[in-house]
């Protein structure tokens, strides 16, 4: 994604948004415009590049013609004429209001009615004061979700996700590589050590003497660069248009490198344990090396410094001294998942229901970038309306259209699967005579996130044709904490009925949590990692979920989709 893409996607959402406030039978805008925000947030490409091709603009599902026309606008100009005109028609605050959990736009229309509330700060006063419960339709869990959701995206503080610092990062990276000479050059701190958000971000570079001078004045002349912040020989410090991040570079010599790779990976508490059992054999290590007095132990490589301290390399993933260290010295570190394993991606849409592209559209993709042995076509039960959720009927169609395909490509590379709704009584939204005609069941809670639902995924969990639960515990990170869960009931059911459960790639979910995935490993529970695609630039979300999975300490024996399809169904009819 470009920062064309994502800031298009964010003035597209908040035109929604305000159509949504506004109202006046403006509805259907406002879905076209939320609906364009996805399809253009989620593009494998850059939007200014689709303009320079043949393919047209408007032949992206979702993107009409009014729509293309702004794109080509904000492209031209850098502003688009029709959202500076709607943001003067609401107070400032008002769109960023909406994105906090329990705030939707008939609830910020109400109270901007009834008291009158135009900021963040109106709202937290009116919700503590009591105003707010006086309202008709507005009781005291009501006031308290707001405050949860506001707390919640307050605790994510000055953070964004780790896919969008990645993408930076990533811009910056081969915009140095392409126009400077670089021995090295990596992205450490908490990109490297695959966080679920980020701050700032660290970048290392070596290079010849005589190129550092070039390299600090191409950094800090970026397109990609807002201000510079500082700027030096050794490190400069910039801000970036996209996010308004602080990027460190920082230039080492060749013989620091592992040392400085060491240093800026962290996490903190990792390289104080470090430096405590140097400091036991009389050394000291640094973001310069490990040394004895004066003379320098190692320092060119992270594996000489961890060797030299007794211990083999640990992975970046593992190192927030959570149990890692004393591992690696009985030698029992675990032989972490890689990207490599996967066979196959067991959860995404098309546009049956609310994905952006077809199922062919999809394999071709999955065909041309991924090594895959299989993909499951997941799409939405008949319950998520919103979402196009699809009946009985209209999946037997999908799934004849799964067999034509699988015919035209000369394998069974497509599997008929489903997301199937967890109801509010625990009940499945598909029957069982169609769930079992199913190779894989993804099942998930899409409703009622301010309740506690162990009894729902309980009772999910017993139905013999439910493979997996996604997104277990519902959270959107910065928005939504997600429901409350008994998860040791839930371990122990997984345990005892053979249902996996699912790290959800999406950036915005990682769920489970990492300290959830480590429980379910410990608990002998399997886990799937699922992208939860809905367009063709969510399929790289894979690689964030298995960097999950490794902070969870996850081995490729924990992860079922690393498994050729002949023991998924296997993993299937055992529970069957």
């Amino acid at each position: 994604m470009s920062k064309y893409n994502r800031e298009l996607a964010k003035i597209f959402s908040d035109m929604a948004a305000i159509y949504e406030l506004q109202g006046n039978g403006d509805e259907y805008r406002a879905r076209a415009y939320e609906n364009a925000a996805r399809a253009i947030d989620n593009l494998p490409e850059d939007v200014s590049e689709i303009m320079e091709e043949e393919e047209k603009l408007e032949d992206i599902r979702n993107i009409g013609e009014s729509i293309a026309d702004k794109v080509r606008e904000y492209i031209k100009t850098g502003k688009i004429e029709k959202y500076e005109e709607l943001k003067k028609t609401i107070p400032e605050d008002f769109v960023d209001l909406l994105e906090i959990e329990g705030v939707g736009p008939e609830t910020l229309k109400t109270l901007q009615k009834e008291l009158n509330i135009k900021t963040k700060e109106d709202l937290v006063e009116a919700l503590e004061s009591g105003e707010v419960e006086e309202i008709k339709g507005f009781g005291e869990k009501t006031v308290q979700n707001i405050l949860d959701g506001i707390a919640q995206r307050e605790s994510a503080g000055d953070r964004i996700l780790l896919a969008d610092a990645v993408e930076i990062a990533g811009e910056i990276v081969e915009n140095l590589k392409e126009a400077c000479d670089l021995d090295e050059i990596e992205v450490v701190g908490s990109i490297r050590r695959r966080r679920t958000t980020i701050g700032d971000i660290d970048i290392l570079v070596t290079a010849k003497e005589s190129e550092r001078e070039k390299i600090m004045d191409h950094f800090t002349d970026m397109d990609i660069v807002k201000k510079v912040v500082a700027k030096g020989k050794k490190k400069s410090t910039v801000q970036t248009k996209a996010e308004d991040r602080d990027v460190d570079l920082r230039i080492f010599e060749e013989g620091e490198f592992g040392a400085a790779m060491l240093y800026f990976t962290g996490s903190k508490a990792h390289n104080v344990h470090l430096r405590k059992m140097a400091q036991e054999k009389d050394w000291k290590i640094n973001e310069y090396g490990l040394f004895s007095g004066d003379k320098k132990l190692a320092g060119k490589t992270e594996e000489s410094i961890y060797s030299r301290l007794g211990l083999p390399w640990i992975p970046p993933e593992m190192r927030e001294d959570n149990g890692e260290i004393e591992a690696a010295e009985k030698d029992e570190l675990p032989d972490l998942v890689s990207f490599d394993d996967i066979h196959g991606d067991l959860h995404m849409h098309s546009t049956w229901s609310d994905g952006n592209n077809s199922i062919e559209e999809l394999v071709e993709f999955v065909r041309e970038n991924f090594d895959y042995d299989y993909i499951v076509i997941t799409d939405h039960s008949k319950s998520q309306t919103q979402a196009g959720g699809l009946d009985e009927d209209e999946l037997g169609e999908q799934y004849e259209e799964i067999e034509k395909l699988n015919d035209k490509i000369g394998s069974d590379f497509i599997k008929k699967g489903v997301e199937v709704d967890i109801l509010p009584d625990g009940s499945l939204d598909l029957s069982d005579d169609f769930l079992k005609e199913c190779d894989w069941v993804v099942a998930s809670v899409h409703r009622r996130m301010n309740q506690d639902n162990t009894d729902r995924i309980l009772s999910a969990m017993d139905n013999p044709y439910v493979n997996a639960i996604g997104h277990p515990f519902g959270r959107l990170i910065g928005k939504r904490q997600g429901y409350s869960l008994d998860f040791e009931k839930i371990l122990d059911k997984a345990s005892e009925t053979g249902t996996a459960l699912e790290i959800n790639a999406q950036p915005a979910r990682m769920d489970l949590e990492v300290r959830r995935v480590r429980a379910a490993i410990d608990a002998g529970v399997m886990l799937v990692i699922g992208t939860d695609t809905h367009n063709l630039g969510s399929f790289i979300n894979m690689r964030f979920g298995v960097g999950h999975a490794r902070r969870g300490w996850a081995t490729a024996d924990d992860i079922l989709n690393t498994r050729k399809w002949k023991e998924v169904q296997k993993f299937v009819e055992q529970k069957r």
